[in-house]
């Protein structure tokens, strides 16, 4: 499997995302984003997109952000218990299992994922992760975790114009948690899911020194 030209079309495809309007539904809004839904082209359940400002500069948000194991998001991100890396394909892309904590009072048992990931930067001083569900020979489905399957997904930390202490802050999911989960949990799990990566982000965001 070619990890690096899979991840490269995620960078485009979340681009896309983010760039185009029409479809769009707000399932869910707070002082800190708004969430919008629309069915997934990728698989049978929808994508989501938060967007919300960040008090914080870019540098500080991706700080929070950025996929590494060990990293601050582990501490910070409620829906992510384990973060390891299986294998660093060259600077800016690496393939990592990601472990989740049971959800939705337990209706929801933990999860792993096992991800292709970029870092791309962009000429405005935007950065974006980048990640898609593959299969890698280091990494097969363990006991005692149901294998979730993230499809196009990531967040983009962009600079706002004349506002270095702000960061607006796309973020994309777009994931299939297996098993064999009604509808209804799935499709309230993720709006309020959301909703709480932005707050408890904000506040790790303020905490930093």
């Amino acid at each position: 499997m070619d990890y690096i030209h899979t991840v490269r079309s995620v960078e485009d495809r979340l681009l896309s995302y983010r760039k185009d309007e029409s479809g769009w539904k707000t399932c869910k809004k707070t002082n800190d984003v708004v969430v919008y839904w629309r069915p997934s082209s990728e698989f049978a359940g929808n994508v989501y997109k938060g967007e919300g400002i960040v008090n914080g500069s870019p540098e500080k948000v991706w700080d929070c952000l950025k996929p590494e194991p060990n990293g601050l998001r582990v501490k910070w991100d409620a829906n992510i218990k384990k973060f390891e890396l299986v294998e660093q394909l060259s600077v800016d892309v690496l393939i990592c299992r990601t472990v989740t904590p049971s959800a939705a009072m337990g209706i929801i048992s933990p999860r792993d994922f096992v991800d292709v990931i970029s870092i791309k930067h962009y000429e405005d001083g935007s950065v974006s992760s980048n990640a898609t569900n593959v299969n890698h020979p280091d990494s097969p489905p363990q006991a005692g975790f149901v294998r979730g399957f993230n499809h196009p997904c990531g967040c983009v930390c962009v600079p706002v114009p004349g506002e270095p202490g702000k960061t607006q802050l796309f973020s994309f999911f777009q994931t299939d948690l297996g098993g064999l989960l009604p509808r209804s949990v799935v499709d309230s799990f993720f709006p309020t899911s959301m909703v709480e990566f932005y707050s408890n982000l904000s506040k790790a965001v303020k905490s930093l020194k």
